[in-house]
């Protein structure tokens, strides 16, 4: 490839314009902190999706209880794994017990619920404090997971299985 421009100076001579100009090579202006994003009560809200399943939450200061649709966490969530799922973002930021967490979570299943409640919980704890967001972000948390299940096809039992072939 050549070194000329459609008018015919030389690449070098552009990339000067452009930083004269202060173009995207110049230095950029730094990034403003974010502000905390609270309400009248002092709580953070965020929404998470993990498959079917959607949790509002709202986290603030506390002892670190958590109520899940009216229930505490242990009883809504009974398995050890999905409560271990939940309390992942806590344990990253060194916040564990530090934030009580209100929620209500609809749809899907149980797994998908805890991820949906994790996703939440990361999303309301950066609008808090924004200073753990490269902390959440690096752990992956701020991410929603996109996979979700299949949809049944037409002349199928299930999404890909095929009836049983039969020769004879």
């Amino acid at each position: 490839m050549s070194e000329q421009t459609s008018r015919g100076g030389s690449l070098a001579e552009l990339k000067d314009m452009v930083n004269a100009a202060g173009g995207p090579t110049a230095t950029a202006p730094a990034e403003a902190p974010r502000e905390p994003k609270r309400d009248a009560q002092g709580r953070s809200y965020a929404t998470g999706r993990r498959k079917n399943a959607i949790a509002r939450v709202w986290v603030k200061p506390g002892k670190g209880e958590m109520e899940i649709n009216g229930k505490s966490l242990p009883k809504y969530f009974a398995r050890p794994v999905l409560r271990m799922l939940i309390s992942q973002p806590f344990l990253v930021t060194d916040r564990y017990q530090q934030f009580d967490v209100y929620a209500t979570v609809v749809g899907g299943g149980l797994s998908g619920q805890a991820g949906a409640l994790r996703h939440g919980i990361s999303r309301a704890l950066t609008y808090y404090e924004p200073g753990l967001r490269p902390l959440l972000k690096k752990a992956g948390f701020l991410t929603r997971d996109p996979r979700a299940v299949e949809r049944k096809k037409y002349g199928k039992p299930k999404a890909r299985r095929s009836f049983q072939f039969s020769k004879r």
